[in-house]
């Protein structure tokens, strides 16, 4: 199933470097500096559905790759959420919020945000590796130090000790779903954080400037799909209401991916 997803993302890189490079190539991008928060966007645009990509094409050669893989995968996404939060910073924020004390700590605070966040999704997953390999390295170095007596004895400890649990290393197989609830807590808060301008131009922001154009209807459309792409991951919607009927095609981890980047096509 996470091979059959990979699609949903590897596909949508292409389109966002296509855009990318138009920006490059046809705005003269390199000398505008008011494009710059704009190239930073796309690049993160690119950089998030790719690794998303790999990290499921990849993730089922072993236990340790599917970590690793998924670690690279939180990373991007946490860079695309400080790519939009440049962005913001640059073209949304509203004119009253300019140089404001929230405006100065807006990119210090997405930049914090992106750090911790990352740390919380790969801790959902292995941890605290100096934790958890500590007992495992005192178990090896005491079966090596036990290798004396015949060499079927030898072999034997060596097995042991090279042989430690998955469950040891990766804690995420003993609580799944408090693990699942780290990783929405972790790109929840920055998604919320980051587009705090953008409620407020939305919702919030009415009479001198605040603007209200075509532009507000692609903000619409980007909020409903950010909460459309939260709640599918949450729920795994529809295949809990059918199980097996959804394994290739329509589940809710490729619904989530579809959702996701045509919200950052609107975005």
């Amino acid at each position: 199933m996470r091979r059959s997803t990979s699609w949903t993302h590897f596909l949508p890189t292409w389109y966002f470097l296509y855009k990318l490079l138009t920006v490059v190539l046809m705005l003269d991008a390199w000398r505008d500096v008011f494009t710059w928060p704009l190239l930073v966007f796309l690049v993160s645009a690119c950089v998030y559905p790719l690794a998303s990509s790999c990290a499921h094409t990849f993730s089922s050669m072993s236990a340790r790759a599917r970590h690793v893989c998924f670690f690279f995968d939180y990373g991007a996404l946490s860079f695309y959420s400080l790519g939009s939060a440049i962005t913001y910073s640059a073209y949304v924020i509203p004119d009253k919020w300019v140089n404001s004390t929230f405006h100065l700590w807006y990119i210090p605070i997405a930049v914090f945000n992106t750090i911790v966040c990352t740390a919380l999704a790969c801790y959902s997953r292995l941890g605290l590796p100096f934790l958890q390999y500590n007992h495992d390295t005192i178990k090896r170095m005491r079966a090596q130090l036990c290798l004396v007596k015949t060499k079927r004895e030898s072999l034997e400890s060596e097995q042991r000790a090279n042989q430690i649990p998955s469950e040891h290393r990766f804690p995420e197989c003993q609580s799944p779903k408090f693990g699942r609830v780290l990783r929405i807590l972790a790109f929840a808060y920055p998604y919320l954080f980051d587009n705090i301008p953008v409620f407020y131009r939305i919702f919030v922001c009415t009479g001198e400037g605040c603007t209200d154009n075509e532009n507000n209807a692609l903000h619409y459309r980007h909020t409903a799909l950010a909460f459309l792409t939260a709640f599918l991951f949450s729920t795994h919607l529809p295949e809990r209401l059918a199980p097996g009927c959804f394994d290739y095609i329509g589940h809710s981890h490729q619904l989530f991916h579809v959702c996701g980047i045509i919200g950052t096509h609107f975005q």
